[in-house]
């Protein structure tokens, strides 16, 4: 299980790190050095656009890679996803900008982010099947949420290389220190390949195999006879993928760009709220084995739901104390208690046969509608009723959602 979980926190933490490494740039560099055509609110919003599509890439990447994880198993699979998520983004910190090619660094800038998503959109699911399907009973939410604390590692990575970049003058920040942090990720890759080269397939998948119940086409048969758990898989998922990116990708553009913020400002609130996750999110995955991990979910989005206007409000009053409590506090407290308990609950609604396609269709779709359209959709909001607080309102709507969705799903073994 040591092994295991080492693989499995491997994969996420390089994906947290090269998918926010994107999104810190997205708001920090991007829309000057790919799209610098544009006024700096438009250049802002294309970087962000171009964020996006690596979300909306993601539900093709779930069903490309769960079709192959359901079919050949789980370890090989996520071999495959973690080369070409590395590949992508230390070709991203090769790009020439629009200086050199003009519009071509912005197109080739979304092809690799497109790139990205595909590979992102079969890691999450098999990281958590990974953990999951080889933990002993009673406790697979505490290790199906190690994955998921190796999230805020990335983050904690991401975000620290970012700071120390950030140290350079101007002129060599944007010139080439931005770029540092994807080509430093391709040793992250190397490392997270050694680590799974050691782990064995899963017990469940094994399983599947020797009872030839192998599925011809996955992602058909669980639209077709697992429409019900894929549809509150996504409304459950919504809420946490749209604050995670909301708190670490918009609120940094919005604290620099209205609130006078330093970059390393606003840096430093993800970065202390990530840190807290690496300890806050195991606690909810082992809460989640002694009270159940529905019910930990439940109490987690109904908490955001409570708790999301005030956050955003107080991320608003333009004072950096309460600015980084509440991004500490959404990031540690309402993020983690969903995303510790979500990988026991989530794979308990699906087959074996069928578990990696439906965990990775539905953590995906709801990437792409949450996460994809958090930045775009809380910029509307700011420009439209004005201030970060209507971005709270929104996220307790999503709260709602999140906690009926998981009230509906089977309950694990733990409920």
């Amino acid at each position: 299980m040591v092994r295991v979980a080492a693989a499995s926190m491997a994969g996420t933490a390089i994906e947290a790190f090269d998918f926010l490494a994107y999104g810190t740039a997205a708001a920090l560099v991007f829309n000057k050095l790919f799209f610098p055509s544009l006024d700096p609110a438009t250049g802002t919003l294309a970087a962000f656009a171009a964020f996006a599509a690596g979300l909306f890439a993601r539900p093709i990447g779930g069903i490309v890679f769960g079709h192959f994880g359901d079919r050949i198993g789980r370890k090989s699979i996520l071999i495959l996803s973690l080369v070409l998520m590395g590949l992508c983004t230390t070709l991203i910190g090769l790009l020439p900008t629009y200086s050199s090619i003009g519009i071509w660094a912005a197109v080739l800038l979304v092809v690799l982010r497109v790139g990205q998503g595909v590979s992102f959109g079969g890691e999450m699911g098999g990281a958590v099947l990974m953990a999951v399907e080889h933990a002993p009973p009673g406790t697979k939410s505490f290790y199906g949420s190690l994955p998921q604390a190796g999230a805020p590692i990335g983050i904690l990575l991401s975000t620290g290389a970012f700071a120390l970049v950030n140290m350079l003058p101007n002129d060599d920040f944007m010139r080439w220190g931005w770029r540092v942090p994807f080509l430093a990720s391709a040793a992250l890759v190397a490392i997270g390949i050694f680590i799974r080269m050691k782990i064995e397939e899963t017990p469940d998948f094994n399983t599947v195999k020797l009872q030839h119940k192998v599925a011809s086409i996955p992602a058909r048969d669980v639209l077709v006879s697992h429409l019900r758990p894929l549809a509150l898989a996504i409304g459950g998922k919504l809420a946490e993928v749209t604050l995670v990116y909301t708190i670490i990708v918009f609120s940094i553009s919005y604290a620099t760009a209205n609130l006078g913020f330093t970059r390393s400002d606003a840096l430093n609130a993800v970065l202390i709220g990530s840190l807290c996750q690496i300890f806050t999110i195991p606690f909810f995955g082992w809460l989640g084995d002694r009270i159940g991990a529905r019910r930990v979910y439940i109490i987690g989005t109904l908490l955001l739901a409570v708790m999301a206007i005030p956050l955003f409000h107080a991320m608003g009053t333009g004072s950096l104390h309460l600015y980084t409590f509440a991004a500490v506090t959404a990031l540690a407290l309402n993020y983690a208690i969903i995303f510790g308990a979500q990988s026991n609950l989530y794979a308990s609604q699906f087959p074996p046969e069928l578990r990696y396609s439906g965990i990775s269709m539905g953590i995906q779709i709801a990437a792409a509608l949450g996460g994809g359209l958090a930045p775009l959709i809380a910029s509307w909001l700011v420009a439209h009723l004005g201030g970060i607080g209507s971005v709270g309102i929104y996220l307790s709507f999503l709260g709602l959602i999140g906690a009926f969705s998981a009230w509906m799903m089977k309950p694990t073994s733990s409920d």
